[in-house]
């Protein structure tokens, strides 16, 4: 199955729908992506779609594939037309964006001292939850 991401207004995931990965194939047996835009396209009447890799995060393949686009997308997600990526909701105010994986990083590494913490955007700590 493939998957799509339904743009809309600044550049925002609205929709993600998976289409039949033969739907998607030329007359040469080759999958492209266009041919799944068209088909979702007339499917729904909404013709701003990208095509999105459920096997990819933080600029990463699962298997070991080329990426794409950096992350797969999710609704509330922000497709970036200059990056090529799909850019999750910025969790808070101070993190920053990772230019290579397209995620949010705390502007503090979170500790490796295996407890579990949860952001304290107030103090810009890690808390032990």
């Amino acid at each position: 199955m493939a998957s799509f991401a339904k743009i809309g207004l600044n550049g925002k995931v609205i929709e993600v729908q998976s289409v039949v990965n033969e739907v998607l194939h030329d007359s040469n047996g080759v999958e492209q992506e266009s041919i799944g835009i068209d088909f979702l396209t007339k499917l729904t009447g909404w013709a701003i779609w990208k095509q999105t890799s459920y096997n990819t995060h933080g600029g990463v393949h699962n298997n070991n594939k080329t990426p794409f686009r950096k992350n797969h997308a999710g609704i509330g997600y922000t497709y970036d037309e200059d990056r090529d990526a799909f850019i999750p909701k910025k969790p808070f105010n101070s993190w920053v964006l990772n230019e290579n994986t397209c995620l949010w990083n705390a502007p503090v590494a979170y500790p490796t001292d295996g407890e579990i913490y949860t952001w304290n955007e107030s103090t810009l700590t890690w808390d032990i939850a």
